[in-house]
């Protein structure tokens, strides 16, 4: 699949769920409305649908939610999916708040998944039960430790938030490095109507950086792993550091992803509302040769890059789904 600025599309993302059992702040407003269930695809339509892109030179593919974990026997397509790794899928990897990790950290493991994305903003109890509203970090710690015990790769995610965690980062740099994980940070981006405003909350990466060169040597790596970060050394740990930078850097030049929600919606772009539907040709029978000319069709069509501008409208996101919807 080549997208019409000659970049090949070889990642998917996937929503397998819109439903969280969080509520972080920065993600989606405290009394979320989420969609009924028979508005989602079928575990078995998102397995024929990952097929089809498998087919067509998907090579890395990554759940999402929502909480991905949330929904019920997820597990069960983690299986079949993995059993495409080697027949023209070369990874599958999933993202999680960890809360659910303890339970199926070493079935995950055994499908086939050997990294995982867990998003953790504060390592402060207090601080992360205001940030998620209803949190305990114990049980996403006991998560994340029993994925490191099932033999897991993990990357820690935080969003980089102004006068909210900024002064975290060197203790998660020290935490991460104490039990072998990578670190990400991420620039908030204006998805969906919260609560807040966040350009009270947007830290520009480049100050984030800027501030642990003075305790950290930041050394560049040429690690990648088929997302937007970049990533550096970090000398005193032995660990990387990665940075996702959509509002100060945007990576849409390299693009290689699409994302698919759980209701069977695609998006050709993070920051863009241009989509095409595949459930109606789910429901209606389309053949393999039908889904396939649809996904190259949509491809066809993906955008150059999105707009994203943080306090363009303050009272306005930059797209108006949440980044639950789409897949975080």
């Amino acid at each position: 699949m080549i997208d019409p600025f000659g970049r090949p599309i070889t990642y998917l993302r996937v929503s397998v769920t819109d439903r969280c059992d969080l509520r972080c702040t920065y993600c989606m407003a405290e009394d979320m409305t989420f969609l009924p269930k028979r508005e989602l695809l079928t575990l078995e339509e998102l397995d024929r649908l990952c097929g089809a892109f498998i087919r067509l030179g998907t090579k890395k593919l990554r759940l999402t939610g929502g909480e991905p974990l949330v929904r019920r026997d997820v597990v069960r397509l983690v299986e079949s999916l993995g059993q495409r790794l080697g027949q023209g899928l070369d990874e599958l990897t999933l993202t999680t708040n960890g809360t659910q990790l303890a339970k199926h950290a070493a079935a995950l493991r055994a499908a086939g998944v050997k990294r995982l994305n867990i998003s953790l903003d504060s390592l402060d109890p207090a601080r992360f039960r205001d940030l998620t509203r209803r949190g305990d970090i114990e049980v996403v710690l006991d998560g994340i430790f029993a994925a490191k015990a099932a033999g897991l790769a993990i990357r820690i995610n935080a969003v980089a938030m102004k006068g909210v965690n900024e002064d975290e980062f060197d203790s998660m740099i020290g935490w991460c490095g104490e039990h072998g994980f990578d670190l990400c940070l991420i620039e908030t981006m204006p998805m969906g109507e919260i609560d807040s405003y966040r350009s009270d909350q947007y830290l520009p990466i480049s100050v984030v950086r800027g501030r642990l060169r003075k305790n950290w040597t930041l050394e560049d790596s040429d690690h990648r792993t088929g997302g937007p970060a970049r990533y550096f050394n970090i000398r005193e740990t032995g660990r990387r550091i990665g940075f996702i930078t959509p509002m100060t850097h945007n990576f849409c030049e390299s693009c290689n992803r699409v994302r698919l929600t759980c209701t069977g919606t695609l998006y050709m772009c993070l920051g863009q509302d241009d989509s095409a539907e595949f459930r109606p040709l789910l429901r209606a029978g389309a053949s393999d040769d039908e889904l396939e000319s649809a996904i190259v069709a949509a491809i066809a069509r993906k955008p150059k890059g999105h707009d994203f501008v943080i306090d363009r409208k303050r009272e306005t996101p930059g797209v108006a789904r949440h980044m639950s919807v789409t897949g975080g």
